[in-house]
C-alpha cells in the first residue's frame, strides 16, 4: 500500500481524488490552492478539492505555496511514497519533486508530447484535433517534460466542448492516475523518456482569444467556440454589448464579414470569412444562457446588422 500525497485545485482534480480514496491505498493529505474571490461579490471561495476532500475524511491544507514554509513542511510530514499532481496550480521544484519516497507523478490531459501546458483540452478543440488523452508522466522540473508512465486515448465528439471533452479526460485520468499508482507501489512500471522532436505546445488562452474575429473562417470559429465552451466562453458583441457565444455550427453563406445573414424561428446566421457561422446558444449582457431563436425574439436583430469582432467592437 502506497501513501500518497495529493496535489490538486480543479473540478477536473476530483475524479482523481476520488479514485485514489477508494483504492487500496492510502491518501495521507490533500493540498489544494487558497480561497479566492469568485462570483459577482468577489466572495472568497475554496477550490471544489475542499469539499470532496472534506467528503471523503481526508486530511486537508490550502496553503499559499507548497514550496517553502508551512506548505512545504506540510507535505515532508506526511511522508509520500507518491506525490500525485493534478490541475494544482504551481510550478513545483527540485525539492518539492525529490519528497516522495518512488516518485511524483502529473496527470496531463494530453497524450504527451503533444500539448505539453496549462490548456491541452481547450488547444486539441481549437487545433481540430480529432483524438486526444491522458498520460500519467514522472514529474520533472520541466513544463510537462518528465518521462511517460502510462497513456490513455479518447476520440473527440463533434458536440464537445471544453467542458464535456475535460469531464470525460478527468474521468478516463481517474482510473489511469489509479492504475499508475498501483504499479509503481508494485515496481512493474518503467518510463518512457518523451521525444521532444515531437512536442507541441497548449499556452493558456488569455483574453483576447476569446474574442470571435469574423474575418476567420467560419470553421475556425466554431472550434473556437469549441475551446472555451461552457466558461469563459467566446464573445463577440451586438450593439455594443458583450454577447457570449455557447453553441454553434458552420453552414453555408456570404456576405459582410460579421454580418447577420439570416435572423429568424431558425436562429441566427453570422457571415465570417469564409462560410457563415450559425449561432444556437448565446448569453447576451447580464442575461442568462438562451437558445438563438429565443434572442431573435428579444431583441430583433436586422438583417445586414453587423456584429464586433473584437474587445472593442468594430
Amino acid at each position: 500500500m502506497a501513501r500518497i500525497v495529493f496535489l490538486g485545485s480543479d473540478r477536473w482534480s476530483v475524479p482523481s481524488l476520488e479514485a485514489l480514496a477508494e483504492s487500496s491505498h492510502e491518501v495521507a493529505l490533500v493540498a489544494t490552492r487558497p480561497p479566492k474571490p469568485a462570483g459577482r461579490g468577489s466572495k472568497l471561495t475554496a477550490t471544489t478539492v475542499v469539499q470532496s476532500a472534506k467528503t471523503l475524511g481526508l486530511p486537508l491544507v490550502e496553503p499559499s505555496t507548497v514550496k517553502s514554509g508551512d506548505g512545504f513542511e506540510a507535505l515532508r510530514k506526511a511522508r509520500p511514497d507518491v506525490l500525485v499532481v493534478v490541475a494544482y496550480g504551481e510550478i513545483l521544484p527540485a525539492a518539492v519533486l525529490e519528497l516522495p519516497r518512488l516518485a511524483p507523478v502529473n496527470l496531463h490531459f494530453s497524450l504527451l508530447p503533444e500539448l505539453r501546458g496549462a490548456a491541452p483540452v481547450q488547444r486539441a478543440l481549437l487545433d481540430g484535433m480529432t483524438a486526444t488523452g491522458v498520460t500519467t508522466i514522472r514529474m520533472d522540473e520541466g513544463l510537462d517534460t518528465g518521462p511517460i508512465l502510462l497513456q490513455a486515448e479518447e476520440a473527440i465528439d463533434p458536440e464537445d466542448d471544453a467542458g464535456s471533452l475535460g469531464d470525460r479526460l478527468a474521468a478516463l485520468g481517474a482510473r489511469l492516475l489509479a492504475d499508475t499508482v498501483h504499479r509503481l507501489d508494485a515496481g512493474d512500471l518503467e518510463p518512457t523518456p518523451q521525444d521532444d522532436l515531437r512536442a507541441t505546445f497548449a499556452p493558456k488562452l488569455t483574453a483576447e482569444d476569446r474574442w470571435l474575429d469574423w474575418s476567420r473562417p467560419a470553421e475556425e470559429l466554431w472550434r473556437r467556440v469549441r475551446a472555451l465552451g461552457p466558461d469563459p466562453a467566446a464573445s463577440t458583441r451586438f450593439r455594443g454589448d458583450v454577447l457570449k457565444v455557447f453553441r454553434s455550427a458552420v453552414h453555408e453563406g456570404a456576405g459582410e464579414t460579421g454580418s447577420v445573414l439570416a435572423a429568424g424561428p431558425e436562429g441566427l446566421l453570422i457571415a465570417a470569412g469564409e462560410d457563415a457561422l450559425g449561432l444556437l446558444e448565446v448569453g447576451p449582457a447580464g442575461r442568462k444562457r438562451m437558445s438563438a431563436p429565443e434572442f431573435v425574439r428579444g431583441y430583433h436583430p436586422e438583417l445586414g446588422e453587423r456584429l464586433g469582432s473584437g474587445g472593442s467592437g468594430g
